[in-house]
């Protein structure tokens, strides 16, 4: 089951530049940052009530990150939305006719299991899956 909008990620070419804008936007720096290795990215997340910004700034040019960037340019890369047990959401999913990136959960940001589903099948936005590892649903 869908819980909430987790976040909105944007994908940025400077990390510390955006830091830098994104602090002077809503008041108050990051509170989180952290390197992800299996995406080449850095992640900073601001939080924003029950909802959080995540700015993805590319560690690989050949990354997702880079490779966004390159072909669309900065801007928002990814809507990620909280749910109670993404093997679940997954099935049920495939079942509705949505494809995926990949099928298969991984580790991502921020203590949660990921996976997107492609664009293709949701009107053109990358949307994300994510369950917090520290849940027992």
């Amino acid at each position: 089951m869908f819980k909430k909008i987790e976040h909105v990620g944007i994908a940025v070419s400077n990390a510390g530049e955006a830091n830098e804008l994104f602090r002077r936007l809503f008041g108050k720096a990051h509170y989180k940052a952290e390197q992800v290795d299996s995406e080449n990215v850095i992640t900073s997340f601001f939080g924003l009530g029950d909802t959080k910004v995540e700015l993805l700034a590319t560690t690989e040019k050949s990354g997702p990150i880079g490779k966004f960037i390159e072909k669309r340019g900065q801007g928002i890369h990814h809507i990620a939305f909280e749910v109670d047990d993404i093997h679940a959401e997954i099935s049920r999913l495939k079942e509705e006719g949505f494809d995926f990136i990949s099928e298969i959960p991984k580790d991502g940001a921020d203590n949660k299991l990921i996976c997107f589903l492609h664009p293709k099948s949701t009107n053109g936005v990358l949307v994300e899956l994510c369950q917090s590892k520290l849940s027992n649903s």
